[in-house]
């Protein structure tokens, strides 16, 4: 594969104040790309900005809300002003949320709980789909519409492991990122005559902010959901997030040009296990 080129390319990435957007936007800055990031929490997005221009990079962090149209259109706004039309966009903003979250994993009768399936909250549930969701959809629909036409225009849309098999106590944040591999699909096929092609990584275990309780307890300990996750991932260990630049890097690059519509898990062979 030849080097990577992103030169004078501007690249949206939403929940670029992450662990895994914060270090894919460091990982394409080395390439020359003009980098946009996009967070519902400034400072987090403006750190990492900061990060890239020490090195030499070009990243500008914005304050947006993925699930308001306004917040994109304005965003979109000083993008264009400031960097220029936009050629990638990676949709990153997602997470799960504890009120869709059950505590067992299996209803077995009899059985007292704390939190049940029937105890989920609603309005829980509804946040995790909007948010991962929604917060694929209404950026596409706002940045899009810069790349229609053009050369070399791509998405890549961040799935998860859960999309091929859905994990035990968090059944909206499965099913919503299954949702956003389906919706990967639905838009490659849309806007292959508009030159823009469309895939998603769907990551396994990587440590980061959000699941780092449920992965270690207080004292940095395995947890019990730790060795169940190991035991059932062939590499025994959790990704590093270096490991989904590669997969990254080929989905965006121009040697990729007849790849759209594909998920790529990146999980250690997690889903490839049956468990026997």
């Amino acid at each position: 594969m030849a080097e990577l080129d992103l030169k004078n390319k501007v690249v949206v990435i939403t929940g670029a104040g992450g662990v895994i957007c914060g270090g894919i936007a460091g990982e394409l800055a080395k390439y020359g790309a003009k980098l946009a990031l996009l967070d519902i929490n400034e400072d987090a997005a403006a750190s990492v900005a900061n990060k890239i221009n020490a090195n030499g990079g070009v990243a500008k962090a914005y304050k947006c809300n993925v699930l308001e149209r306004a917040s994109l259109a304005g965003a979109h706004k000083k993008i264009n002003e400031e960097l220029g039309k936009i050629d990638i966009l990676i949709n990153g903003a997602g997470g799960n949320n504890p009120k869709a979250t059950t505590s067992n994993e299996y209803c077995v009768p009899g059985e007292e709980c704390e939190k049940d399936f029937f105890k989920l909250d609603e309005a829980g549930v509804r946040f995790v789909f909007d948010l991962n969701f929604l917060g694929t959809f209404l950026p596409s629909q706002e940045f899009l519409k810069d790349m229609i036409g053009r050369e070399g225009c791509s998405v890549l849309n961040i799935s998860s492991m859960n999309a091929f098999t859905p994990l035990t106590k968090i059944p909206a944040y499965s099913g919503a990122k299954a949702a956003v591999s389906n919706f990967t699909e639905w838009l490659a096929v849309h806007f292959a005559p508009a030159k823009i092609r469309v895939n998603a990584i769907a990551p396994g275990f990587f440590v980061t902010n959000q699941n780092r309780d449920l992965l270690y307890d207080a004292n940095g300990d395995p947890t019990p959901r730790t060795g169940k996750i190991l035991a059932a991932t062939p590499m025994k260990r959790f990704g590093e997030i270096e490991e989904l630049f590669g997969a990254v890097k080929l989905l965006l690059s121009d040697e990729a040009s007849f790849i759209t519509g594909v998920v790529i898990p990146i999980d250690g062979g997690f889903n490839a296990y049956s468990g026997v």
